[in-house]
């Protein structure tokens, strides 16, 4: 069987594009929503949560983009300003540990 290790950092850098299409999807949807004045007004406080989603998937996008460039686990996931995905990422790795 063919080792296919070298592809990681593409597979890595592919990955994180997608996410930053689905956040820029959801930006679309909520920039949508929020111009309705009736549903803005029904549920602004939910929309915080398109926000956060937003911001979640760029963050693991550049920790995936970092890895991609060949940065190692930890080094990748230090740079994240939110700290429950810091957190989180940071558990995986000491689970895997």
């Amino acid at each position: 069987m063919a080792t296919t290790q070298h592809l990681a950092p593409t597979l890595h850098a592919a990955v994180a594009e997608e996410m930053r299409l689905m956040a820029a999807l959801m930006e679309q949807l909520a920039e949508t929503l929020v111009g309705d004045e009736e549903i803005a007004a029904r549920y602004l406080d939910q929309f915080q949560t398109f926000d956060l989603v937003i911001q979640c998937a760029a963050e693991s996008a550049a920790v995936l983009d970092r890895l991609a460039q060949g940065a190692c686990p930890h080094d990748a996931i230090a740079p994240v300003r939110l700290a429950a995905v810091q957190d989180r990422l940071r558990g995986a790795l000491g689970v895997a540990a």
